[in-house]
């Protein structure tokens, strides 16, 4: 009897553990979750603001684009230039293109470049800085350290 009642309480207090390791287990997976959700929701891209004036595209709040992805504005104009196939320079806060540019392509340009030159592939945080080694380009990540290459000479 006594035998049978410490087998009982054993084999209850493993399935408590088994329980309690598989509800922390679940916490500890949702607050991952939660984790990379606020990391790119922190990163907030502006909205760009695109003007035409005569056959030439202005977009107005260039630079408020390369100091939220901390980022050099040569080197996104450079991305920038190739994408559109245009020529453009920088005049102030703003930057000129010769021709007329969608505004639209503006935006999924820019969210391409973040999601290519400044979030982590590996964590999916925005702290990322670049470095070059010899000729090659790398994204290296402040969050988890993880150091990946990236294409181009745009970040």
């Amino acid at each position: 009897m006594i035998k049978n009642i410490k087998a009982l309480f054993i084999t209850s207090s493993m399935v408590n553990v088994d329980k309690s390791y598989e509800t922390l287990l679940s916490r500890i997976q949702g607050d991952l979750v939660n984790a990379s959700k606020k990391d790119s929701a922190r990163l907030e891209i502006p909205k760009p603001q695109i003007i035409w004036v005569g056959q030439r595209t202005i977009f107005r709040n260039f630079m408020e684009f390369p100091k939220a992805l901390r980022r050099e504005p040569e080197k996104l104009l450079l991305y920038l230039n190739k994408e559109l196939a245009s020529a453009g320079y920088i005049a102030g806060e703003r930057v000129i293109f010769l021709g007329r540019k969608e505004p639209s392509s503006f935006g999924a340009l820019m969210e391409r470049y973040v999601q290519d030159y400044v979030i982590c592939p590996v964590c999916q945080s925005p702290d990322t800085r670049t470095e070059k080694a010899k000729k090659l380009g790398f994204l290296v990540c402040e969050a988890c350290g993880a150091r990946s290459s990236i294409k181009g000479n745009y970040a």
